[in-house]
C-alpha cells in the first residue's frame, strides 16, 4: 500500500479548469470534497475499497460536478485544482 500511495502522491498535481474540460466532457470527474484527504481518496479507489467509497458517495462527499458547478467553471477557466488521476476517473478537489 505504501507503494500505491507514493505513486498516487507523485500523480498529483495542480491543474487549470481547460485542463481538467476533456475529462468533464467524458464524464470522468469526480468532486472531492473540502474535508476529505484527495490522497486518501485516491487509494480507497484504487484498492477498491467499496465500503469507504460508498459511504463517502452516501454522505456526498464524492460527487459528479452539478451543472452550476461545470458553468462556474466554464467561466473560470483558469480555476486551480488539486488533482489525481486514478483511472478512469479524474479526482478534483478546488484550491
Amino acid at each position: 500500500m505504501e507503494d500505491l500511495k507514493k505513486r498516487l502522491q507523485e500523480d498529483m498535481a495542480n491543474v487549470n479548469w481547460n485542463d481538467i474540460k476533456p475529462h468533464a466532457q467524458r464524464d470522468a470527474v469526480i468532486v472531492v470534497d473540502e474535508n476529505l484527504n484527495l490522497l486518501d481518496v485516491g487509494v480507497a479507489i484504487a484498492q477498491d475499497d467499496k465500503m469507504v467509497v460508498e459511504h463517502w458517495i452516501t454522505e456526498e462527499l464524492l460527487t459528479k460536478p452539478s451543472n452550476q458547478q461545470l458553468s462556474d467553471w466554464n467561466i473560470n477557466e483558469t480555476q486551480l485544482f488539486k488533482t489525481l488521476i486514478v483511472q478512469p476517473f479524474v479526482l478534483v478537489q478546488s484550491l
